[in-house]
């Protein structure tokens, strides 16, 4: 794919999570006596319709919602409909139908008119090649028309003063996301000119900021979607040998079959380490970023001018996403402790047999 440097590597990023052919759903059994898990399934089958950056993946999540049963479709498209949603989306056609909306979405008519019209013209086509071709050399060419305008009236290089560089050199090394991180260093990079610090305030770094959160959403969601899948299994072999243990008579056989019932259901604690850890640092990180966005706002509302003017809008609506991210994170990772306690009062049960 032909697209300008300052953004392959949130590009490369954003296919590797989106990447993988597609498999057709099987349907499996939505039962389970785990704590609080039909609602935080469906809470899940929510967030795609809502907020995942893949149309497919939030239409397919809009139909299990509107379902007759939608809690049984929910344990359903989480068991098996997602990952084919998301397969489904890494197509050519849908990749780059996903690639033109997020370029719409991120670059403005007033900051990058030229790519602002294009997009909206690739996203409006009925045509698939029109968005083939925009993500394949039309979005650069925008960009490049774009960044020539603004050199030529001057205003905006005029702006720079050397605190700009010194908080885009800042980014570069310290901003909370990988892409923003990546722009910035383009940015600042040896060689670099007043165009190129121009063209980050213009649209570079509400590019990278949508990068890093569509990244973490679709990082976050593939990461459950994997953890869960064996907890049923887990915590019913836990149940079936703790019930065994208590139907075994007194004795050398009840306490070889109260030994099995405790190592499953520690087994079950020991299984949600992982999640646990990455909800933990996920929350941790979402916290970050919300901070980092509200204090990126406070500057670009107080600072002004025409590169500042940029960022206030792409600043408050990413404080905004974050902190959603930063309650569901917190959210989630409360699911997983309330699964450890759970296996913690069963082997508990099963001692005092």
């Amino acid at each position: 794919m032909i697209v300008s440097r300052r953004f392959v590597c949130g590009l490369i990023a954003v296919a590797a999570f989106t990447g993988g052919s597609a498999v057709a759903p099987v349907a499996v059994a939505a039962e389970s006596q785990q704590v609080g898990v039909a609602s935080s399934v469906t809470d899940w089958v929510q967030r795609w319709a809502m907020s995942d950056p893949r149309a497919l993946v939030r239409a397919a999540a809009w139909r299990v919602l509107l379902a007759e049963d939608p809690d049984a479709a929910s344990a359903e498209f989480f068991a098996s409909g997602y990952t084919y949603a998301k397969n489904l989306a890494a197509s050519h056609k849908e990749f780059y139908a996903d690639f033109c909306q997020r370029v719409l979405d991120t670059h403005t008519r007033e900051y990058s008119p030229e790519v602002y019209a294009a997009a909206r013209f690739a996203v409006n086509s009925p045509d698939d090649v029109a968005r083939e071709q925009f993500a394949n050399g039309g979005f650069e060419a925008a960009q490049q028309r774009d960044s020539a305008v603004r050199e030529k009236k001057g205003e905006q290089a005029k702006a720079v003063v050397e605190t700009d560089r010194a908080v885009v050199r800042n980014l570069a090394v310290n901003d909370p996301g990988a892409q923003v991180r990546a722009s910035a260093a383009f940015a600042v990079r040896a060689g670099a000119t007043d165009r190129d610090l121009v063209d980050f305030f213009a649209d570079g770094w509400a590019f990278g900021s949508r990068l890093d959160l569509d990244r973490f959403r679709e990082q976050s969601g593939d990461n459950e979607v994997e953890w869960r899948a064996p907890l049923p299994q887990l915590t019913g072999d836990a149940q079936a040998a703790e019930k065994t243990a208590r139907e075994t008579p007194a004795g050398p056989g009840r306490e070889s079959a109260k030994s099995a019932a405790v190592r499953a259901w520690q087994s079950v604690a020991e299984y949600t380490t992982q999640a646990r850890v990455y909800w933990d640092d996920a929350h941790r990180r979402a916290g970050e970023q919300t901070a980092n966005w509200g204090r990126v706002h406070a500057t670009a509302t107080a600072t002004g001018g025409p590169n500042w003017s940029a960022m206030i809008t792409p600043a408050r609506s990413a404080e905004t996403e974050w902190r959603t991210e930063t309650g569901f994170a917190q959210d989630q990772g409360t699911y997983w402790a309330g699964i450890r306690q759970q296996a913690i009062d069963g082997e508990q049960r099963v001692r005092a047999l």
